[in-house]
């Protein structure tokens, strides 16, 4: 799957990493639904920072369809709300 870090490009994630991502999303949604700005801040970098490291960057010349779209590292707790569905940031 290619995902894209809103600023930064994109990566290619294998389907297995999954699993992990889902249980750091489920964290950053009960931090965004409670207002936890500091858990908030946590999470979403260790989720950025889980992506990066699974993945295999793009080039940045590439141009692939991003299947999920992640918010910046700096995005607001307000900007990442609006963002989100149902099952948080990655469907699943």
């Amino acid at each position: 799957m290619i995902v894209r870090i809103m600023g930064e490009g994109q990566v290619r994630l294998e389907d297995s990493h999954f699993a992990e991502l889902n249980k750091l999303d489920d964290e950053l949604l009960a931090e965004v639904e409670s207002g936890d700005e500091a858990g908030f801040r946590r999470t979403l970098a260790a989720l950025l920072s889980a992506v990066r490291t699974m993945g295999a960057p793009l080039p940045q010349d590439s141009l692939e369809p991003s299947e999920l779209i992640l918010p910046s590292p700096d995005a607001s707790l307000e900007e990442v709300r609006a963002m989100l569905t149902d099952d948080g940031l990655i469907p699943g």
